[in-house]
């Protein structure tokens, strides 16, 4: 779940790329999330999460943001849309952000990740982030979001 404590370390980062986080209250429904409550929701450039939202679908809404072109995001509501390539980069991007968190890190968000239920060629978040996503690296590269030793430049796709 999205701990009260680690929302300021993520709306940090999160202002970095020109987004913020909207907070809904307990038991509302969230705008703009695709699955239904919990589960995050964008609309523009705002995430709506509620104090049960698990972290990995913030990230992982935050991250359609960060990839989709310029046009996409000027009207993004609910559905980021994107190819598999894209989505296989978002995943990947948001498990490099978790890093940047305190108090997460890439392995508890691959966790995370698997126990929702993400789905990899290699069984594991962990196994496909660490052995089989070279492209979804590269795609980052390419786009200007990661940087060759794979931290994060706080830009949005170019």
């Amino acid at each position: 779940m999205l701990r009260a404590d680690a929302i300021p370390d993520l709306a940090e980062r999160l202002a970095r790329f020109g987004m913020h986080i909207n907070h809904v209250p307990s038991g509302d429904g969230i705008p703009g999330s695709w699955w239904g409550a919990p589960e995050a929701g964008m609309i523009g450039d705002g995430l709506y999460v509620r104090e049960d939202t698990p972290l990995h679908s913030a990230l992982h809404e935050a991250c359609h943001y960060i990839c989709m072109t310029e046009d996409r995001r000027r009207t993004l509501h609910t559905d980021a849309g994107g190819d598999d390539a894209e989505e296989s980069a978002v995943c990947y991007l948001q498990i490099r952000i978790a890093d940047q968190l305190s108090g997460v890190g890439a392995e508890r968000l691959c966790r995370d990740m698997d126990a929702w239920g993400y789905s990899f060629r290699l069984g594991s978040a962990c196994d496909w982030y660490l052995h089989d996503a070279e492209d979804a690296r590269l795609l980052l590269l390419d786009w200007g979001i990661l940087t060759p030793d794979g931290q994060p430049t706080w830009r949005c796709r170019r």
